[in-house]
């Protein structure tokens, strides 16, 4: 049994933890500390408090779940580690890649557990991509480019200043360079094309980055402005392509109430499938659809509970989350010079 405990209890704990890790029976909620009361249906047996000291003084408690703001990141992962606590910490992990690096190094000095809630590592239509490129059916990988676009132009309109905290690069990149990094590995180069489309000292609400892998190019796009989204995934090889148009639908159904205790939770239709095309081995033109993979964000968390409770490797290593925060550094140096 792995027991755990919640700094914040907003949108994200409730929609994109609790209702993963209450999944598994070998995790137990005990405590959920807010400063502030919240709107969300308490969960039965578990204890509400607003002193952050019933969560850190707690010895039963076993690991600590960091659902708040980015900006605070950093000083609660530290406070957590101080008093002896495992610590997940929500995406982005941390401000900087300094601050990312000092919270693994004081980890690893009190041999605790820290990492960061990479769930979308386990989102379907990244995890059918995956079963694609290994079944080796498009031969070589030539070129994969990943979408992740809204149609919001309200958001960046009502910025007017630029700040790290509403960075659509900062808030938004983390998920897609995490699975970049997390599958191909660390690129020999980056492209960085990162906009202010709304004028300089905007919010940049754009971005176009390219990771270089010898002649292999993974492109990462995404805009406010999109009001017909690009397709999720397309990716092609020296023998074909693959199409995936549809995301994964997890967030789709939480944002509706429809929660992981339903069978058909997440799970693509027939209209989601994405199309493979390529040329076999005979010459013969195959297009067909393919079945997606089912996502599953519980998986980040029996990861982390088989890391903490049976010692094995975190999945979501040091290096990448390191990685990744240097390559959003980056970029924002990058705009900032444009």
């Amino acid at each position: 049994m792995l027991t755990i405990a919640y700094i914040g209890n907003g949108k994200s704990a409730n929609r994109y933890h609790m209702p993963f890790s209450r999944q598994l029976k070998y995790i137990k909620i005990k405590t959920i500390f807010s400063p502030t009361p919240s709107p969300w249906e308490p969960i039965p047996g578990v204890v509400y408090t607003d002193k952050i000291e019933n969560v850190l003084e707690d010895p039963d408690i076993q690991l600590v779940v960091l659902s708040v703001p980015p900006s605070a990141h950093y000083s609660l992962a530290k406070q957590c580690l101080l008093a002896g606590k495992n610590t997940l910490v929500e995406k982005p992990f941390t401000e900087t890649a300094a601050e990312a690096k000092e919270l693994f190094s004081l980890a690893k000095e009190k041999g605790l557990f820290i990492q960061a809630y990479q769930n979308r590592r386990f989102d379907s239509d990244f995890l059918t991509v995956q079963k694609i490129i290994d079944s080796g059916v498009l031969g070589d990988i030539l070129e994969v480019e990943m979408h992740f676009d809204y149609f919001r132009p309200e958001i960046p309109e009502n910025i007017k200043e630029y700040s790290i905290n509403t960075s659509y690069l900062y808030g938004h990149a983390c998920h897609t360079i995490d699975q970049v990094l997390s599958y191909f590995g660390m690129p020999e180069s980056v492209h960085y094309d990162v906009r202010q489309l709304l004028g300089k000292g905007r919010m940049n609400d754009y971005f176009d980055l390219d990771f270089y892998y010898g002649p292999k190019k993974v492109s990462i796009k995404s805009s406010y402005f999109r009001i017909k989204e690009r397709p999720s995934f397309v990716v092609y090889g020296k023998k074909g392509m693959f199409i995936k148009e549809s995301k994964d639908r997890q967030e789709d159904d939480l944002k509706r109430f429809y929660m992981p205790t339903n069978p058909d939770f997440g799970m693509d239709s027939p209209e989601h499938y994405g199309t493979l095309t390529y040329i076999d081995d005979h010459g013969l033109y195959h297009e067909e659809k393919v079945i997606s993979e089912v996502g599953n964000y519980a998986r980040m968390y029996q990861a982390v509970h088989d890391s903490i409770v049976l010692g094995k490797e975190k999945v979501i290593k040091d290096e990448e989350t390191i990685r990744q925060i240097e390559i959003i550094e980056e970029g924002i140096r990058h705009m900032n010079q444009s």
